[in-house]
C-alpha cells in the first residue's frame, strides 16, 4: 500500500525538506525502521562533509564559501580559484587595513551560512505571496498549501485526520512565528515559521511538536517505550539490539532528570535543544591557525593565497580528472 508520504511531500513542498518539521514523521504511516533517529537539534554545522583536513578540505570550502558557491568553485581552474579568492579577501577586509582578523573572518563565515536560509525562503516567497504585497498572510499560506483539500474538506486524502492535524499544527506555528499577532508574516517571521530552530522564541514550538510526535498515549509526556518506539520498531520475534538497550539506559540516566519515568516538556527541551556551538567561530579559528605563518593571529592576503586550496579548492591535483568525470556524466 502506498504511504501518504508521497502526496504529503507534494502538498508541503518546501516544508517537507526542512528537517526540523517533525509533522511529517508523526502524521504519516511509516514502515518499521531499524535505524536510530536523532531528534537532537544540533547547532547547524557548516557542511555535511567530515572536518578532516588529512583527507580533504571539502568542509572548509563549504564553510568559507557556502554550499552553493563551493560547487561553483569546483568548476574553476586553480588559477581562476586563486583570482576569485583574492577578490573575496578584499571584501572580508572591512577596514581595509590589509589584515583579516578573527572578527572579520567569523563575520564572513556566518554571513555565508545565513545566505542558505535567506535564499531558501526567497526561493519560495513568490509562491505564497499571492497578492505581491511583500507579506504572506496565513490565508495565503493556507490556501496555497491546502487549497484544493480545504475545498473538499480533506475527503480526497486517505488519512483525513492526519491532514487536518497538520493544518492545525501549521496554523499554530504560523501564529507563534507572527510576533505582532496580525497573521501577516514579514520575511523574518516567515523565516521563523520555516526554520524555527534558528529563533529562540520558536524553541517552545520545536519542543511541543517533538512531544506530539512521540507521545502515543496522549498524556503530554514521553515514557520510555514511546521514546524507544520513535527510534526502533522490531520485527515480529526480533530481540532488541544492544544499542536499544543502551538507549533505555540513556533514558533512565540522562533524559529522565526527575526520575519519574517520563519526560515532560522541560526534559525534552534539555534533550533536543542542547547548548549552542558556534561552528563559524570554530572554523574561523581553525583557518587562522592553519594559515597564519607568522603567528600574529591575523591573516594577510598573501598568507591566504599561499594556502588557497584550503579556502576555495583543491583542484591542483585532480582538475583534469574532475573534468573527465563531469564530461562522462553528461
Amino acid at each position: 500500500m502506498t504511504s501518504p508520504m508521497a502526496s504529503l511531500r507534494v502538498l508541503r513542498r518546501l516544508l517537507c525538506v526542512t528537517v526540523i518539521i517533525a509533522t511529517v514523521t508523526a502524521l504519516v504511516v511509516a514502515k518499521p525502521t531499524q535505524e536510530k533517529k536523532d531528534r537532537v537539534h544540533h547547532a547547524k554545522d557548516l557542511s555535511e562533509h567530515p572536518h578532516d583536513d588529512a583527507h580533504g578540505y571539502e568542509y572548509d570550502h563549504e564553510a568559507f564559501l557556502g554550499k552553493e558557491e563551493a560547487k561553483t568553485f569546483d568548476q574553476l581552474t586553480p588559477e581562476e580559484s586563486r583570482a576569485r579568492l583574492g577578490k573575496i579577501v578584499d571584501r572580508i577586509d572591512g577596514d581595509k587595513d590589509g589584515f583579516i582578523t578573527h572578527v572579520e573572518l567569523h563575520s564572513w563565515i556566518r554571513h555565508r551560512q545565513q545566505r542558505y536560509i535567506d535564499e531558501n525562503v526567497m526561493k519560495h516567497w513568490k509562491e505564497y505571496d499571492l497578492n505581491r504585497d511583500d507579506y504572506i498572510s496565513w490565508d495565503e499560506y493556507k490556501n496555497t498549501t491546502y487549497g484544493y483539500y480545504l475545498d473538499e474538506e480533506f475527503d480526497d486524502v486517505e488519512d483525513k485526520t492526519s491532514y487536518k492535524a497538520m493544518l492545525t499544527r501549521d496554523e499554530r506555528r504560523f501564529k507563534k512565528a507572527n510576533q505582532d499577532g496580525n497573521l501577516i508574516a514579514t520575511k523574518e517571521e516567515f523565516t521563523a515559521f520555516l526554520h524555527p530552530e534558528e529563533f529562540d522564541y520558536m524553541k517552545e514550538v520545536v519542543v511541543q511538536e517533538t512531544v506530539e510526535d512521540i507521545d502515543k498515549n496522549g498524556d503530554g509526556l514521553i515514557n520510555v517505550n514511546e521514546y524507544i518506539g520513535d527510534m526502533f520498531t522490531p520485527d515480529e520475534g526480533e530481540a532488541e539490539p544492544d544499542w536499544v538497550q543502551k538507549e533505555r539506559q540513556q533514558f533512565s540516566d540522562f533524559r529522565d532528570l526527575n526520575k519519574d519515568g517520563s519526560l515532560d516538556t522541560s526534559e525534552v527541551a534539555h534533550w533536543i535543544l542542547p547548548g549552542e556551538v558556534d561552528h563559524a567561530d570554530t572554523e574561523a579559528k581553525h583557518l587562522i591557525y592553519e594559515t597564519d605563518k607568522d603567528k600574529d593571529e591575523k591573516l594577510t592576503k598573501e598568507e591566504i593565497l599561499a594556502n588557497w586550496n584550503m579556502f576555495v579548492g583543491s583542484q591542483a591535483t585532480n582538475y583534469g580528472e574532475d573534468l573527465t568525470k563531469k564530461h562522462d556524466e553528461l
